[in-house]
């Protein structure tokens, strides 16, 4: 990865030789490797058994959780917040894993709305819940930076299942609460 960045670098015309440069493809290589290091974990090694009993049944969300990512078709960052919530069916995930398991899917080459959907999906997966929801606000350096250039636009997506999608008071609670 290092000898590709090199390239990249003197492909726009920098010399490599420059102090400021010299050891930059290797920082690149190591920086990028950290902001993809979601490819080397799976939910189970994520969730390490932090699933516990639990009698009840009433809504469970996690809010403003910070997430980075970089967008699959420019390789540049989108940064947002996430907001879960699900309903618990005798089981509850331990609450750091909620955010772990955001940043191991945020920490692969994504677009927002399969990002979405990730995270719901492995939550229901994980506790068989009656229900997830999950919203996602994020603003994305290929729209800032580049192309149209809006520096005040946000994506917001969500997925909402079982529960959240059937009942729109559930639902309805669910965005209330995050939006306070």
């Amino acid at each position: 990865m290092e000898e590709q960045f090199a390239k990249i670098i003197e492909a726009i015309g920098e010399n490599l030789e420059r102090e400021g440069l010299i050891d930059t493809p290797k920082r690149a290589a190591k920086a990028f490797k950290f902001l993809n290091n979601g490819y080397e974990k799976n939910l189970e090694s994520v969730l390490n058994n932090a699933i516990f009993s639990a009698e009840t049944e009433d809504m469970v969300i996690v809010k403003d959780i910070e997430l980075y990512s970089l967008c699959e078709h420019h390789l540049l960052p989108f940064i947002g917040k996430c907001h879960v919530g699900y309903l618990p069916q005798g089981k509850v995930l331990g609450l750091s894993k909620v955010a772990r398991i955001v940043d191991m899917y945020a920490r692969r080459l994504q677009i927002q709305e399969k990002l979405t959907k990730q995270i719901a999906d492995a939550i229901e997966t994980a506790i068989d819940a009656r229900g997830v929801a999950v919203v996602i606000e994020a603003k994305h350096l290929c729209m800032m930076m580049r192309g149209v250039e809006k520096q005040n636009s946000v994506m917001t997506t969500s997925v909402m299942t079982g529960i959240f999608r059937k009942e729109i008071s559930t639902r309805s609670e669910f965005l209330n609460l995050i939006n306070r």
